[in-house]
């Protein structure tokens, strides 16, 4: 990214907030932050002796660092490219990352799902044993006594990874031979190799004092948020939950420019699992500490993602999904010890991977359809998981067809004038009276600094509504708070004098145009799924939005616009993460785990950009 061409301004990109904002030269990252109205820490107000604004430039050229930031930067800090914004200059375009930590206010992520109960039945159980201390008479090795305790009590014979072995002794010792033990039963997995890569024994993965629960650990990595559930394996309650923005955002914000990344620098897929399992280990911390338990008591993890978040989660290659035929590396499930990716849990966890079903229908989508049902279902259900990358379901008769569009990432605000991501200051509701004027709602209510992705389609909607623009997004000059700037039309939605940052917020014909893209998208992923099954609108029984966007879209808005098809508001159900509750589901049960691998292998996948229909309906979905 090089510097614009007067050399008078330059445009910062501050993630993950994903605010674009120009600032003169000369201004520090600092300013950058406060003229997009992204409220940073800063306690000393920019003097440069509190050492709390830490932000770490990404693209771009900026000044040297300073003697105030050597003194007061970590060394290791200073060397991954952390920097105080209230010193740092740019010198170019560029882009910036904002750790959580930095940030006043936090962005609203959507943790909550709706799911249907199932009993648990945990891969990984308790067993509470007692055994004799070692004595001169009796030299058992301490981990033969411990199998001979749990073959008395369970009739099988447990084997004791090498990682768990380090501590066993002094473990063992300190409770003073007494120990709930977290065993793997593999063997009782269904036998028809519905779970693949397990080995039929069992495995001995935590040691912990008697009485303290199993814990595991579910998380769903989304493109661009990622959520996390500490759950109690004995019983399925979930105990705590947390999120985070996805670290991967401030090397791209779709799943192409990652696979680019990790392509274009020798280091650029190792960057991307770091960032993500740092950020997990660090929401761990926080869960383990909310319940007062301990990491060494999570015994078990299912991690869901898109195909692209798996692979690089797991370390895969991304290279061959981002090209022709876009094909994944693996699609069945895996089992991968917790500790070989970097993951502090118990020295014996294992992470469950769910199967991917396609290039761009991975894990996430097996688990959206889990924890909705939609696969177990006779009624004709579409399912819509909303994101930066969409995936479609649609359930019929006991067949099952699946797509991915391409929505981008327009819906998180990106590419749009005053797009923001769903945090403090983002309009996420707007209503247009009959005289042309705007109700906003702003997220915490404060004075509005930029609009998030159900504000604009709110906004959209209603401009079509109201007749400010036509069905073809076109602005009719004559109407109220319509303006001309550089002989572009965009309308008002806040004046200078109203706005956070004091600059008017505006929806242009470039936003509109961006969100005819993304929505058109996900429509002929829809329509070309109803064609395939050979039936029409009317017979959709139920339509099922799910993700953290959907959460807050107004359903009205999309069926307006012709992001949804024209069906009875009472047809769509709106059910928030159901990927996370997918993957709690399969966390604590595993007969939905061989649910999931057995309906994943039925699924037909349509790849849209081949399919006869899909220009014609395309075409046709870019009109509102």
């Amino acid at each position: 990214m090089g510097a614009n061409a007067d050399h008078t301004t330059l445009q910062i990109d501050l993630e993950p907030i994903g605010r674009r904002v120009d600032i003169a030269a000369g201004q520090t990252l600092l300013d950058a932050a406060r003229a997009a109205g992204i409220e940073m820490v800063a306690v000393c107000g920019g003097e440069g002796w509190c050492y709390t604004c830490l932000v770490r430039p990404l693209t771009g050229r900026v000044t040297a660092p300073t003697t105030v930031e050597q003194e007061g930067i970590r060394p290791d800090e200073l060397a991954a490219g952390f920097r105080l914004a209230c010193q740092t200059i740019p010198l170019t375009d560029v882009k910036v990352e904002i750790p959580p930590d930095s940030l006043a206010t936090q962005q609203r992520l959507q943790l909550e799902g709706r799911e249907t109960e199932h009993p648990s039945a945990p891969l990984v159980t308790e067993i509470d044993i007692t055994v004799d201390p070692a004595t001169l008479e009796d030299l058992r090795a301490d981990a033969t006594r411990l199998q001979d305790a749990v073959e008395a009590i369970d009739g099988a014979r447990p084997v004791f990874p090498h990682a768990l072995l380090r501590d066993l002794s002094g473990q063992l010792r300190a409770q003073e031979w007494s120990a709930r033990l977290g065993v793997r039963r593999t063997r009782l997995a269904v036998p028809d190799g519905a779970i693949k890569g397990t080995e039929e024994r069992d495995e001995v993965v935590a040691i912990v004092p008697t009485g303290a629960p199993l814990l595991g650990l579910a998380v769903d990595i989304g493109t661009t948020k990622i959520a996390a559930y500490l759950v109690e394996l004995s019983t399925g309650r979930t105990l705590a939950k947390a999120g985070a923005v996805n670290p991967q955002v401030a090397y791209g914000e779709d799943v192409l420019s990652r696979i680019s990344y990790a392509i274009e620098h020798a280091d650029g897929r190792a960057t991307l699992q770091a960032r993500v399992v740092d950020t997990l280990n660090r929401l761990v911390t926080d869960l383990v500490a909310e319940v007062g338990a301990a990491r060494s008591q999570i015994a078990d993890a299912v991690i869901v993602g898109n195909t692209a978040m798996h692979h690089l989660f797991a370390g895969l290659p991304v290279d061959q999904l981002g090209r022709a035929p876009y094909v994944p590396v693996v699609s069945d499930p895996l089992d991968i010890p917790a500790r070989d990716l970097g993951l502090d849990f118990a020295s014996g966890a294992y992470v469950h991977l769910p199967p991917n079903i396609a290039g761009y229908v991975g894990a996430d989508h097996v688990a959206m359809a889990i924890g909705t049902g939609v696969w177990e279902t006779a009624r004709t259900v579409v399912a819509v998981d909303i994101g930066t990358n969409t995936e479609v379901t649609l359930a019929k008769g006991g067949r099952i067809w699946s797509c991915s569009c391409a929505s981008g990432p327009a819906f998180e605000g990106a590419h749009i004038r005053d797009g923001m991501r769903a945090a403090p200051g983002a309009i996420e509701r707007v209503q247009i009276t009959e005289g042309g004027q705007p109700l906003l709602k702003i997220i915490g209510d404060g004075p509005p600094v930029g609009i998030c992705g159900s504000g604009i389609m709110d906004a959209i909607s209603e401009l079509l509504r109201t007749g400010i623009i036509n069905r073809k997004g076109v602005f009719d000059a004559q109407m109220p708070r319509v303006g001309n700037e550089d002989g572009v039309l965009h309308y008002v939605l806040a004046g200078s004098s109203t706005a956070g940052h004091g600059r008017p917020i505006v929806v242009t014909r470039k936003d509109i145009n961006e969100i005819q893209l993304a929505k058109a998208a996900i429509r002929v992923g829809v329509e070309v799924l109803l064609h395939e099954a050979g039936i029409s609108h009317g017979e959709i029984d139920e339509f099922i939005v799910a993700g953290a966007f959907g959460t807050y879209l107004d359903i009205a808005s999309t069926v307006r616009t012709g992001m949804f098809p024209p069906l009875p508001l009472a047809r769509f159900k709106q059910v928030g993460n159901a990927a996370g509750a997918g993957a709690r589901q399969m966390l604590v049960s595993v007969p939905r785990r061989v649910l999931a691998a057995q309906r994943a292998r039925q699924v037909a996948y349509v790849e849209l950009t081949i399919h006869p229909e899909f220009a014609r309906k395309y075409l046709k979905s870019l009109y509102f």
